[in-house]
């Protein structure tokens, strides 16, 4: 699933390709995506795109329209969805329910993107609305972790609302925005702390060192994601990763020195977590399944 720096990097690269371009045509594909109906897709034709902007993991395309109000295509791209870019969109019209094309939108210089879904699990979410924050998800979205409003003080009252494993804390969108399941376990390697750990068990040094590592792990993912195309950014998102997705390669370490240990993972039903036992649990490998003790 994209997260912040994925999903801000395509942001940016949209805004860069379809900024000021006018609508063209907007066909959909998969209408299980479609979550409104007033005012229709197609009352996006005809306005300008005046900016392309991120809630979260939420793209929100604003389409503007001489003395009217604006409009915004706001979706989620979810597990199996992307933005596929074409600097000529194909001649040949979108078919529902025959390709993975979800939603294709086309802009006055031939230029467009499709939303498309891979997988069997459609939950790719697209909606037209007047204003984002009527969409239940961005209106309850947490604090922006790399906002000025993310500071080791908020995050010690975030903390200390209930108790709960960190990496929980770390991935609920109602809490803090943009984080999901892997840049979740790079945080929580770069603050050597057990994914496990519960929240009213940092001090001070703990948190101060948790909220380091957000916004240094954050900071680092959005800066090597910037300027790259759409299709680039998966596989830098896989290339950058220290922990996530490394099962069994030896952790890196830090400071250019590894730790002699290797990554291990906590498998559950629909997901998994990487961390690294020396780093984190110091040196305690974690049971590989729900019912894991909580490493204090």
């Amino acid at each position: 699933m994209p997260e912040l720096p994925e999903v801000e990097a395509l942001a940016q690269f949209l805004r860069g390709r379809a900024g000021g371009r006018s609508v063209t045509a907007v066909a959909v594909g998969a209408i299980s995506a479609l979550k409104t109906f007033a005012p229709p897709p197609d009352a996006l034709v005809g306005r300008t795109v005046t900016d392309v902007r991120r809630h979260g993991k939420w793209l929100d395309l604003v389409a503007s329209a001489p003395q009217e109000d604006d409009l915004h295509l706001v979706w989620h791209l979810s597990r199996g969805g992307w933005v596929r870019w074409s600097e000529r969109l194909p001649a040949t019209p979108v078919r529902p329910g025959r390709s993975p094309i979800a939603l294709r939108v086309g802009f006055d210089d031939g230029s467009g993107f499709d939303l498309t879904e891979a997988g069997t699990k459609k939950r790719l979410a697209v909606h037209v609305v007047a204003d984002p924050t009527s969409i239940g998800p961005i209106a309850t979205l947490g604090v922006e972790p790399l906002s000025p409003e993310f500071t080791a003080e908020r995050l010690s009252a975030l903390l200390a609302v209930r108790n709960q494993q960190v990496k929980g804390l770390l991935r609920d969108q109602g809490t803090i925005a943009g984080i999901g399941n892997a840049y979740s376990d790079e945080i929580l390697h770069a603050a050597r702390t057990s994914p496990f750990a519960p929240t009213k068990g940092f001090d001070a040094a703990r948190t101060a060192r948790l909220h380091a590592a957000t916004v240094g792990v954050l900071t680092e993912a959005v800066a090597a994601a910037a300027g790259r195309p759409a299709a680039e950014l998966k596989d830098a998102k896989r290339r950058g990763m220290r922990v996530h997705g490394r099962t069994g390669e030896p952790c890196p370490g830090w400071d250019g020195v590894p730790c002699g240990d290797t990554v291990h993972e906590v498998s559950f039903a629909d997901r998994s977590l990487q961390y690294c036992p020396t780093c984190q649990t110091g040196g305690q490998p974690l049971a590989d399944r729900r019912l894991s003790r909580l490493l204090r």
